[in-house]
């Protein structure tokens, strides 16, 4: 029976050795032919290839989540190393990376009483407790006086010019090594945010701009920029975690270029529920959004187990420093 698939491989068993490195790992993963744990060794393949590709311009979109955990220190790295070049994002994103400059998130539990945290001032986000001084406290402190400096030099800012000087007002702090945002501004990475008024960033400029009217935000300058990168591009990449604006945006506006060449995307949500979260890169085709003929993968999954495997693994491949 086994002639009859003649480019089939067996499956291997995957052998655990003492200081073994995550790529001998994600390598195994690839022979386990096993379900999920081969597509996460297919992606870290793409981005391999991505990263190889030296006219590649890589994308790399995420929803806020993540950064109120521990993968915030994995998505600094990719910025820190230019392991992308634009990130597309929320305003939570800013929420988190910029609060956690100076107070720190808690352990939690997903069946804690809800009504017992907001008595206390406590948020919860999963498993993760932000108390209010170290969310929307502090970043009203931090941005109030941020935003009245920029004003002085001028009214209007597009969300990559507003999150580069969130990063360099980090320049003199001691903990600024930690942030995205001064990552991305020392590195002149672009961040993107297609929805800036959400989340508490996006109030904390709303409510500034009750005091000062004609501060405005100009998305129309972004979307200039993100076009001339799209159209300049002789390749593009993406690595997607979740869906909703952040994906949506990074595959837009690749379009107009005739579609992704590489597409990586790790998501937790059913494909039949028809949300942008659900849908798979192969009916972003179906648009033009990724080309008929690129690499792509979709890994069902959580991020936050996934990212530490996969990007440790691609560094190691890059020989790139992870301090």
């Amino acid at each position: 029976m086994a002639k009859e698939y003649t480019d089939s491989k067996p499956v291997k068993d995957i052998i655990l050795e003492a200081n073994e490195g995550a790529d001998s790992i994600v390598r195994q993963m690839f022979e386990s032919g096993g379900f999920v744990a081969k597509k996460l060794a297919v992606g870290v393949n793409i981005l391999e290839k991505m990263n190889r590709d030296e006219g590649c311009v890589k994308f790399f979109s995420s929803p806020s989540a993540p950064v109120a955990t521990g993968c915030r220190g994995i998505y600094r790295d990719l910025i820190k190393n230019q392991l992308v070049d634009v990130f597309i994002t929320t305003s939570g994103m800013v929420d988190h990376d910029y609060a956690r400059v100076w107070r720190d998130y808690y352990h939690g539990d997903f069946e804690m009483d809800d009504s017992e945290l907001y008595k206390k001032g406590i948020n919860r986000e999963g498993n993760v407790l932000i108390p209010n001084e170290c969310y929307g406290e502090i970043l009203e402190d931090r941005i109030q006086p941020l935003l009245e400096k920029l004003y002085a030099e001028k009214t209007e800012y597009s969300t990559k010019e507003l999150c580069w000087a969130l990063g360099e007002s980090l320049k003199d702090e001691d903990n600024k090594e930690s942030s995205i945002l001064y990552w991305a501004w020392k590195k002149q990475i672009p961040i993107y945010i297609p929805g800036p008024t959400d989340g508490a960033f996006g109030s904390q400029m709303w409510l500034f701009s009750q005091k000062k009217p004609d501060f405005k935000i100009d998305l129309f300058k972004d979307g200039h920029e993100l076009n001339s990168i799209v159209m300049d591009a002789k390749t593009t990449g993406a690595f997607m975690i979740g869906g909703g604006i952040s994906k949506h945006h990074t595959i837009w506006w690749n379009q107009f270029r005739g579609g992704l060449d590489y597409a990586v995307y790790i998501t937790t949500a059913p494909e039949w529920d028809g949300s942008l979260s659900g849908a798979r890169i192969k009916e972003a085709i179906s648009w033009g959004k990724v080309k008929e003929k690129a690499d792509h993968i979709d890994i069902e999954g959580d991020a936050t187990t996934m990212l530490p495997l996969m990007i440790s693994s691609l560094m190691e491949r890059l020989g790139t420093s992870q301090k």
